[in-house]
């Protein structure tokens, strides 16, 4: 726990910096899309490698997004690069309409603003390839991030370490995931770093820096 505490000092300055850039990704409805997109590649993928898959999509142009050219660009670098394509050719059906993106206009009609966590469900529901957890991890790159966790496989390895949890869940069901997003909210509050820096510490600490 010293050792995390520690890191945390070290982390601090830029995993806020990280946060407020998130925040500002809200004003540019591009890179809200554009966040969505890399957030339904991430799956058992390299986060740098679909990073750099969103910025080859987007130089292509939205409007010029077909199957053929988006799974030309996404084979050999995310997993399931087939299922993958469909579910950004969905994502383009779902919010780019008449030639522009409206995707801000949807969100806000979920009622983000007021309540992200129930923004987070109906994305998990109506979005093609996004769960709970891609969902959360959608809101946190575009700043709706306070007492929402990403719990994936390097979070719950985390959670292992420092005694949040015994053993990891054999399934992660809906009710599972709540249950283990309270727990990390139980820890975050122990500790006193914010929920939401957790994921970007956790991150730096095996890494060397901080992404998204």
């Amino acid at each position: 726990m010293k050792e995390l505490k520690e890191s945390y000092k070290k982390y601090k300055g830029v995993i806020k910096e990280r946060l407020s850039d998130f925040k500002a990704n809200w004003l540019d409805e591009k890179k809200v899309f554009s966040e969505l997109i890399f957030c339904l590649l991430t799956p058992q993928s390299k986060a740098i490698a679909c990073n750099a898959c969103v910025k080859e999509l987007f130089k292509l142009g939205i409007e010029n997004w077909k199957k053929e050219n988006v799974k030309s660009v996404l084979k050999g670098r995310t997993r399931f690069y087939r299922c993958k394509t469909e579910n950004v050719l969905e994502a383009k059906r779902m919010f780019f309409k008449d030639g522009k993106l409206r995707i801000k206009e949807v969100l806000i009609s979920t009622g983000i603003e007021k309540d992200r966590f129930k923004t987070r469900e109906w994305l998990a529901k109506n979005v093609r390839g996004l769960g709970l957890k891609e969902s959360s991890h959608f809101l946190r790159n575009i700043g709706f991030y306070e007492n929402i966790a990403i719990i994936d496989r390097h979070i719950l390895k985390n959670m292992k370490r420092y005694g949040i949890i015994k053993e990891f869940p054999k399934n992660l069901t809906k009710k599972k995931y709540y249950e283990l997003e309270q727990k990390l909210r139980e820890f975050s509050k122990r500790i006193g770093i914010p929920m939401h820096e957790l994921d970007l510490l956790f991150w730096a600490k095996e890494t060397g820096y901080v992404f998204k």
